[in-house]
């Protein structure tokens, strides 16, 4: 068993951010307390109104409470108030093997991984919802395409992050598109990523999922679109260009064959939009080479935030 005093002072934290879990955040606390005697279990409330911080004290975790709503406040909150050299982070809703977390930590420090990713592996039928499941793969898969494939499970609530990885993340969303965040932050930086899989079960009976699988699925969606927009903006400004451009030529270039036959341009309004859509082609090209620039710088500085921490 991982012990990490034994391990040269070694700090692990295992962070549970919880809203309405009552029914099962006990059994979480008791399940990574028996896998990881020495260490520090906090269980932060968000607005519960079920007795989940009750629960949380009781079982022997150290409970404390965030008012903004959703995870990724949570995950913000945590992050800036504990001191710790590994951060194991998981669901409260005992969903998730707490027996695999010694192996992680293993696989983390062996490895140098900043941040490590546990892959669900489903052992019951009701575990996933059809709609979470193809909803994960896609945007899995997007965020694959356009930062760079290290993960077949972006989603998951049960992640192990280094010290430096916790102290440098900015965490700006609020809700459940924070496991996007993350992910595309290690990316970026071109961190050390794992991954692992373990079991995945379904909740106990009378425990609801708080993941609304089409209104964040839609959020998650339009983060991912705000994230390749100011980290690939040359990419992102340079399709919008690429399309105006294309626009305008097909609007434009008859135009242009009929004047040179009669001297005469017929369509004078259609003349203004293709001119005026070429103006905007150009404009987006300049905007994305600027941003591009002053992406690369921004990325320089938090890779330096990123290596300042021990």
């Amino acid at each position: 068993m991982f012990d990490h005093h034994t391990a040269a002072g070694t700090r692990v934290a295992v962070l549970v951010p919880c809203h309405n879990e009552a029914l099962t955040v006990a059994e979480v606390v008791a399940g990574f307390r028996a896998a990881l005697p020495d260490a520090e279990i906090y269980v932060y409330d968000n607005n519960s109104t079920d007795g989940t911080a009750e629960a949380a004290l009781a079982a022997g975790a150290i409970t404390r409470f965030e008012e903004q709503p959703g995870k990724g406040s949570v995950v913000r909150r945590m992050f800036a108030d504990i001191d710790a050299d590994w951060y194991i982070m998981v669901d409260g809703d005992a969903t998730y093997d707490p027996t695999v977390a010694p192996e992680l930590l293993r696989f983390g420090a062996a490895g140098g991984y900043d941040l490590v990713n546990v892959a669900r592996q489903e052992t019951a039928e009701k575990a996933y919802r059809p709609g979470h499941r193809l909803g994960n793969q896609l945007l899995t898969g997007m965020v694959g395409a356009v930062f760079g494939r290290r993960t077949t499970d972006m989603l998951s609530g049960y992640k192990l992050f280094s010290r430096r990885f916790a102290k440098s993340f900015p965490a700006m969303s609020s809700g459940f598109e924070i496991e996007t965040e993350i992910m595309i932050h290690a990316l970026e930086l071109r961190m050390p990523i794992g991954e692992i899989a373990a079991p995945y079960g379904e909740r106990p009976e009378g425990s609801v999922s708080k993941l609304k699988t089409y209104a964040d699925g839609f959020i998650i969606l339009n983060m991912i679109g705000q994230l390749i927009r100011r980290e690939r903006p040359l990419a992102f400004f340079g399709a919008a260009g690429l399309v105006l451009l294309l626009g305008s030529l097909a609007l434009g270039l008859p135009l242009v064959f009929e004047f040179l036959e009669t001297g005469f341009v017929p369509k004078l309004p259609t003349a203004v939009l293709a001119s005026g859509m070429m103006i905007s082609a150009l404009l987006s090209f300049a905007v994305g080479l600027i941003l591009d620039a002053t992406t690369h710088t921004r990325r320089e500085l938090k890779r330096l935030a990123y290596l300042s921490v021990r």
